[in-house]
């Protein structure tokens, strides 16, 4: 091993008592691969047993936690019992390598696939700010579903548990439903779960404690408990800033969680009123001033690309578009063969990386989502 990267390859152990063997992590992704039941396909578990070899711990794509919540196409469901054998399928994969594996709940709010029920803290038209999203129509949730949606929350977190995940991910970042309420733009409410800060986050909240009950309830090992974050939302004239996530964050230290996940375009992208040289990761790591973990996603390619954000002081780091490329990622920097890492999808090699059939497909029609080499 090349020793500059040995800081990777320390372990870490979470508030919970869960320990990694190293600080790099499967970032959660959509591979819009599932059966069209929204079953785990086997394309999907090859996938993932190809990706999680060497990596310290591994968090799978979103699963709606209500069948209005899907936000993908082919994404795999966890809102009823009935889909525990398949996220126990997704789980032993996901586990296959070795390392605990996390499953990310999510209701997809205003960015619901077309056809469903949309729903958000307000009446609203979803903007649709990537490849993969289409602006719908969307109506304002009542109180009292609200509360079924905390509930199904905690309901998929049992299943979570049962089907043998270490541990789930709130998904709270991308304009989905949680941020939807969190966001002043997208949450226009004069009632209990909108308008000041405290109402803002009462919605999120909420969802944290019913989570920890269930866990506490049901979990008979050590669970984690990760809460992904979006920093801004750039595209927005009044939605959320820095500002804003501090006070998130401060809100997140005290939930006493096992990590932050914060979501970024990239690891080095700066404020959009930025009125220094520091960088939204920076910014974030000295909010959380070692309080609360944070792990951190964002166009981390290269080793190099990755130690830059360690030495920042980065305790986590989030490898996603380099694992499609590299599913060996890992065991190449652990062994110093770091020079073979690929920073291009090789198309002569589709037949080695197991990237399910549908997965491609969305690739292909996104230009500069990879970089591809034919």
């Amino acid at each position: 091993m090349n020793q500059k990267y040995s800081k990777f390859f320390d372990s870490f152990t979470f508030k919970s008592g869960v320990t990694i063997k190293n600080r790099v992590v499967m970032s959660p992704m959509t591979t819009w691969s599932s059966n069209d039941d929204l079953t785990i396909s086997d394309e999907e578990v090859s996938y993932y047993k190809q990706r999680v070899n060497g990596v310290g711990l591994v968090i799978t794509g979103c699963t709606q936690v209500l069948p209005n919540g899907q936000g993908f196409t082919n994404e795999f469901a966890g809102y009823s019992d009935d889909f525990i054998p398949s996220l126990q399928k997704l789980a032993d994969a996901a586990k296959s390598g070795g390392a605990p594996a996390i499953l990310q709940i999510f209701h997809a709010g205003n960015k619901a696939i077309p056809g469903l029920d949309a729903v958000s803290a307000s009446a609203s038209k979803a903007e649709a700010d990537n490849p993969f999203e289409i602006s719908v129509e969307t109506r304002e949730l009542s109180h009292e579903e609200i509360l079924s949606i905390i509930r199904a929350f905690g309901d998929t977190t049992r299943r979570a548990i049962e089907a043998g995940f270490d541990g789930v991910e709130i998904h709270g970042a991308h304009g989905f439903l949680i941020q939807n309420f969190w966001s002043p733009a997208t949450n226009k409410r004069t009632d209990q779960w909108g308008g000041s800060l405290e109402n803002r986050l009462r919605f999120p909240l909420a969802i944290i404690e019913e989570i920890k009950k269930v866990i506490e309830k049901h979990a008979t090992k050590p669970f984690l408990l990760g809460y992904r974050l979006s920093p801004e939302e750039s595209s927005k004239v009044d939605g959320l800033r820095m500002k804003d996530t501090y006070e998130l964050i401060d809100f997140l230290v005290e939930q006493n969680l096992d990590y932050i996940h914060a979501s970024l375009d990239h690891v080095a992208s700066k404020p959009v009123d930025s009125q220094d040289e520091k960088t939204r990761l920076e910014l974030i790591l000295e909010r959380a001033n070692g309080k609360v973990p944070v792990l951190a996603a964002g166009s981390m390619l290269t080793p190099d690309d990755a130690l830059k954000a360690v030495e920042l002081g980065l305790p986590l780091v989030a490898i996603g578009h380099a694992l499609i490329m590299n599913p060996d990622w890992v065991e190449k920097v652990e062994n110093g063969r770091e020079a073979e890492v690929e920073t291009e999808l090789d198309v002569s090699k589709l037949d080695q990386l197991h990237i399910p059939g549908k997965l491609w497909d969305q690739i292909q029609a996104s230009p500069g989502w990879f970089n591809i080499k034919k």
